[in-house]
């Protein structure tokens, strides 16, 4: 097992509102066709953690329970802290008392993604508080610090069943997606530790030609030559392991949001693909 700081990672508190679902106007497709689509924000029944994030009638579309504070700065806590895997606890409501775990972060919308079983979806509504117990930023190799780690709580990232071979990390994924196709929130200085950025899907058959086209929630993926050490950009040799945390979109620029879990500026992470290598396979 890696050697981790794991000991002296603070636990810390942080809560949302399941937050209304907004908009409702027309969206432009990439062939600008305009649409009207539910996307992000409130409580979606049939869409899950673990479930293909392809062929939705959405845009954007977030699995499970989406929350957030209307005071931006509790909201930019809860969007920064939050790490996939974190515990996440029902505070109010029907459903008081049941706990599930959060799956993500969306940026631009500013949405942290939850799970819960669906017999206790069925008791949630919107406004209902949730509570997470906020753990993993701060989280570091205590051999390798040219590898950071954001976003994943710690206890999850010990059972990645990370591997070191020839000074190199070696980490399961589903895929690997090049530079070229990343799109929406590259540029941001601080998607890398309270967001996520696009896979474009304008051009589906590269998709295809990729093996990407089947992508699922909560799966593992290695971004070849993007760095998100302190921002969002290109740079060669670089690799990053990120979360799929949102559906295909239907704008230019736009596809499945990935929320980044380890970058390295230098290739010393390695992808083994593994068709498995989705977080509800070692949550559960």
């Amino acid at each position: 097992m890696l050697k981790t700081n794991k000991e002296k990672v603070v636990k810390w508190s942080v809560q949302g509102k399941i937050h209304h679902p907004i908009g409702g106007n027309y969206r432009i497709t990439h062939e600008g066709k305009p649409m009207i689509l539910p996307a992000t924000g409130g409580i979606s029944y049939n869409v899950a953690i673990g479930d293909c994030a392809f062929g939705w009638q959405g845009d954007h579309v977030e699995p499970g329970v989406s929350i957030r504070n209307e005071n931006s700065s509790e909201n930019a806590a809860l969007m920064t802290f939050a790490c996939i895997g974190n515990e996440a606890k029902i505070v109010s409501g029907d459903a008081k008392g049941k706990k599930g775990y959060v799956t993500g972060m969306h940026g631009g919308i500013d949405h942290v993604l939850i799970h819960f079983e669906k017999d206790i979806l069925e008791d949630l509504s919107i406004d209902d508080k949730i509570m997470i117990k906020a753990y993993g930023q701060g989280l570091k190799l205590v051999e390798n610090e040219n590898i950071h780690i954001m976003n994943i709580d710690p206890d999850l990232f010990e059972k990645l069943n990370i591997q070191e071979k020839d000074g190199k990390l070696q980490v399961n994924v589903v895929g690997k997606v090049p530079a070229y196709l990343m799109g929406s929130g590259i540029g941001s200085k601080s998607a890398a530790t309270d967001g996520d950025y696009d896979i474009m899907t304008a051009d589906m058959e590269e998709i295809k030609r990729l093996g990407l086209d089947k992508l699922k929630f909560g799966d593992i993926v290695l971004l070849q030559d993007c760095d998100n050490t302190y921002g969002v950009g290109y740079l060669k040799g670089a690799v990053s392991i990120g979360v799929v945390v949102h559906s295909d979109c239907i704008k230019s620029g736009h596809g499945p949001g990935v929320t980044v879990i380890m970058t390295s500026k230098e290739s010393i992470i390695e992808g083994i693909i593994d068709e498995n290598a989705n977080i509800v396979n070692y949550i559960k």
